[in-house]
C-alpha cells in the first residue's frame, strides 16, 4: 500500500468518535508543541535513571517513548495528532518525501519504527526491538555497552528530531 493510501486510512480512522486510533489534523498549537518536547526530555532523563536503578530494561521502553513524544512534537507542528505508531512514522515518512523535513532522514525512522523487515528481534540493534526485546523476553538488565550504544544512539536521533521541530 503506497504511503497516500495508508496515510487516506490513518486519518478515516482518525475521524472516528472523540478516541480515535490514527491520525486528526488539528490546529497548530504551540502549548501542546512546547508539552511534547517536555514529555520527551522527561523519558530521555528517565532512561539514566533506570539504569542507575538497575532497572535498565525500563531504560529501552524509556528511549522508545522519548523519541516517538519528540516525533508527536513533529506531528504537532504540522497540524497532525496521531494515536498510532504507525500511522505516526508514516506522516512523518511522508513529510521527509514532500522535503518539508530536512534534518530527518528515512533510515533514522528506520532507526526507530521498522516493522517492514524481517528480522532477528534478539539481534537487532532497532530502538523499537531493543524495546520489544527487553518488555517480553525476561532479562532485567542491560548490558552496559549495549545501554550505551542505546542511548548514545537515542541521543543522537532525539537532537536532530528536536532541531527540526524547533526549526
Amino acid at each position: 500500500m503506497s504511503i497516500q493510501n495508508k496515510l487516506k486510512k490513518w486519518f478515516e480512522e482518525g475521524n472516528k468518535g472523540e478516541r480515535h486510533k490514527g491520525l486528526r489534523k488539528i490546529g497548530i498549537d504551540n502549548e501542546k508543541i512546547k508539552n511534547h518536547l517536555i514529555k520527551a526530555e522527561h523519558n530521555m532523563k528517565a532512561i539514566a535513571f533506570f539504569k542507575k536503578n538497575k532497572f535498565s530494561d525500563w531504560s529501552a521502553s524509556a528511549a522508545f517513548y522519548a523519541l516517538y513524544q519528540a516525533l508527536l512534537a513533529l506531528c504537532a507542528k504540522y497540524g497532525c495528532e496521531s494515536r498510532n505508531q504507525e500511522a505516526t512514522f508514516t506522516f512523518i515518512e511522508d513529510l521527509i518525501d514532500k522535503g518539508a523535513i530536512k534534518n530527518i532522514i528515512k533510515e533514522d525512522l528506520r532507526e526507530i519504527f521498522d516493522k517492514s523487515i524481517d528480522h532477528d528481534l534478539e539481534h537487532s540493534d532497532k530502538i523499537l526491538d531493543i524495546r520489544e526485546k527487553m518488555q517480553y523476553f525476561t532479562s532485567t538488565e542491560m548490558e552496559d555497552e549495549e545501554f550505551n550504544e542505546l542511548f548514545n544512539r537515542t541521543k543522537e536521533l532525539f537532537d536532530k528530531i528536536k532541531r527540526e521541530v524547533e526549526r
